[in-house]
């Protein structure tokens, strides 16, 4: 069985009234893309940021490569890498200057060439890091904390503000750090991200976990069907209130959320026929009628009540 790299017992942390971190449990296992995933405010920062040190806690105990952070800091520091949710580049550097830069704090840094192709940052290695563009800029910030060649790599919402392209780019530079043997701890507000990248995760929301296991565990804990989903458009409420009736007739279960009515079934033909039989009897039109799998937001809607959002909650 894989050793733990992290374990986090009762972990508090509070700001005044607010409790950030409300007694959260979990421990992540050697080599694996560990992610921690809710929406923006749920505590995901101040999660890494007390485990790297930055922080101290309140309560709880905090083991990371089998060291304490608050009493082996210094130790600490030269096995893993950290990116922060903000980080500061130093706008007048070249970019191969502040690679070298983070690569003299370690004792055995990865080779700059290296870093510079993973990152796909070759031919940026003598721009200076204010002309970067925002997606580069991500990048360059994995690369400092990948120089360290540490065995763990905390990544904060790395791909946040990116545009599809430069997500995928950096989808495959954590997915190479995995290939390479690390520890990667990642926390996003991104469920796509989550369920393509993770090998297991935690959902934080309000300071607590809410659930934990492998985006496919958690799916099928929660989900035993599929997801039959239609714009909300031209559906006035009455309407939808028949759909109700028949969901309920069915055993089924009835969200909206986005402008979309969710149903969830594990007999999708005949609740597709009721459906359009409805819409037809009402002369009703269904407008972008898809199928599709349950998915992380799924789970999120189920577990607390609510639609997912990225803004704090």
């Amino acid at each position: 069985m894989a050793e733990n790299v992290i374990d986090i017992s009762n972990l508090k942390k509070y700001f005044a009234e607010v409790k950030a971190l409300d007694g959260i449990n979990f421990s992540v296992k050697k080599g694996i893309i560990f992610g921690m995933l809710g929406p923006n405010g749920a505590g995901k920062t101040t999660t890494i940021e007390t485990m790297t040190g930055l922080y101290q806690r309140d309560e709880g105990e905090i083991s990371i490569l089998g060291l304490d952070p608050e009493r082996s800091l210094k130790t600490l520091q030269k096995k893993m890498g950290v990116q922060l949710q903000s980080p500061s580049l130093f706008p007048r550097l070249k970019v191969v200057e502040i690679l070298n830069l983070f690569a003299s704090f370690y004792q055995n840094p990865l080779k700059i060439s290296n870093v510079l192709s993973q990152i796909g940052l070759q031919n940026k290695k003598d721009s200076w890091v204010k002309k970067l563009s925002g997606g580069q800029k991500h990048r360059l910030a994995v690369g400092l904390a990948m120089i360290s060649n540490g065995e763990l790599i905390f990544l904060d919402e790395p791909t946040t503000g990116l545009d599809p392209q430069a997500r995928q780019d950096l989808w495959n530079v954590i997915k190479n750090l995995k290939a390479e043997g690390k520890t990667v701890f990642l926390t996003t507000h991104y469920m796509d991200e989550a369920q393509k990248l993770c090998d297991d995760l935690v959902i934080l929301d309000k300071g607590k976990i809410i659930a934990h296991g492998s985006p496919e565990k958690l799916i099928n804990d929660y989900f035993k069907d599929r997801v039959i989903e239609l714009e909300d458009m031209g559906l006035n409420n009455s309407f939808k209130e028949r759909i109700k009736k028949e969901v309920f007739y069915n055993r089924l279960s009835f969200e909206e959320k986005k402008g979309h009515v969710l149903l969830y079934s594990d007999q999708i033909d005949k609740t597709l026929k009721s459906l359009f039989q409805l819409a037809d009897n009402y002369e009703r039109e269904l407008n972008d009628v898809v199928i599709r799998k349950a998915t992380l937001e799924d789970v999120f809607l189920k577990i607390t009540g609510r639609e997912y959002r990225d803004e704090a909650v």
